[in-house]
């Protein structure tokens, strides 16, 4: 894996433990040559993933809309910035360059980056690799609800293996290595 897009809260949250284990994460993406794919801004886990990528010694490629240079104030020490017109381009650029998705703890927006990118791989738009960064139990009821669905019938038993669960960056970025959706 080469480039792998982070989706990420525009806040850090109310626990510390996010703020560290993001930079856990980021400086994880440095020491083994990952390229974070992200989008652009320098507020929030956003922020803390890819200062702590650059910080390391490694690459971050941002992609922003225009129209949000000014509310989410672009992160300035970018090895790469992609503008782009409408959130739609935006998300699509980000897939289109990256080899796999995690998703860090984050609100409504990486909660729909999230939904569609398991709706793309459960429909066969993509074969990329999805994971969860579970830092303090975050995504845990959102597991119990997809667990849930499947009970219920709306998610078939094999497609919760789409996703996958973890708490420690090494483990996870292993998991999606050797990942075969």
């Amino acid at each position: 894996m080469k480039r792998i897009c982070v989706f990420a809260g525009s806040s850090t949250g109310n626990d510390p433990i996010f703020t560290e284990k993001t930079r856990e994460l980021g400086k994880t993406f440095a020491e083994k040559g990952i390229e974070l794919v992200y989008g652009g801004a320098k507020s929030g886990l956003m922020g803390v993933v890819a200062d702590a990528v650059l910080n390391h010694g490694g690459k971050v490629t941002g992609v922003m809309p225009t129209g949000l240079f000014e509310r989410e104030i672009v992160h300035s020490r970018l090895t790469h910035l992609i503008e782009v017109k409408t959130m739609h381009e935006r998300k699509a650029k980000m897939s289109e360059l990256s080899d796999g998705f995690i998703a860090l703890p984050g609100g409504f927006g990486t909660f729909e980056e999230l939904f569609e990118t398991v709706s793309w791989a459960q429909i066969g738009i993509h074969t990329k690799p999805l994971a969860l960064y579970n830092i303090s139990d975050y995504y845990t009821p959102l597991v119990q609800l997809v667990e849930h669905s499947i009970r219920a019938g709306f998610v078939q038993k094999e497609n919760r293996n789409l996703i996958i669960d973890e708490s420690e960056p090494s483990i996870l970025l292993n998991q999606m290595l050797h990942r075969k959706v």
